[in-house]
């Protein structure tokens, strides 16, 4: 387990109890490093949508807790937001959430002269999905074919 991998799992575990004491869900958890300046984000979300209260609340009982576990040997900044739209798919969670769902994906190499691709997903595996287009066909796609899968939203 890298570094990144144990500092994003270790903080999901921490979250977690969190989370469940007001009813909110984790979407993800990301270690990552931007502008030479390290992040670790949590994106939550509950029924009907995240609030910047229900935010600041995770907010400040992580910050405590994570001061307490000092774990984290870098100087970083926590962020707390809700997952936003468009967010990429990207665990088995959100693969989960999404069954029978609108979505989109983008393949990096094109398959039949297209790369975009738009229908319900039916079934995923830790390998591939399996899409249903609006023609009734299903199509199936490795995970590794994947450069973006979201929720599809029409404005």
């Amino acid at each position: 387990m890298t570094r990144k991998e144990e500092y994003e799992s270790r903080a999901e575990a921490l979250l977690l109890p969190i989370l469940e004491e007001n009813s909110f869900s984790l979407v993800d958890v990301e270690y990552v490093k931007e502008a030479g300046t390290w992040y670790l984000r949590a994106y939550i979300d509950k029924e009907g949508g995240i609030t910047i209260d229900d935010c600041e609340l995770v907010s400040r009982s992580f910050d405590a807790v994570l001061d307490r576990e000092d774990f984290i040997t870098d100087s970083y900044v926590l962020e707390v937001s809700s997952p936003g739209l468009g967010r990429p798919l990207k665990k088995d969670r959100d693969f989960e959430r999404n069954l029978d769902r609108e979505v989109e994906l983008k393949l990096f190499a094109p398959r039949d002269g297209e790369k975009e691709f738009r229908g319900t997903l039916v079934r995923y595996s830790a390998d591939d999905l399996t899409l249903r287009a609006e023609s009734g066909k299903e199509l199936t796609f490795g995970r590794r074919e994947l450069a973006l899968i979201r929720e599809a939203f029409d404005f």
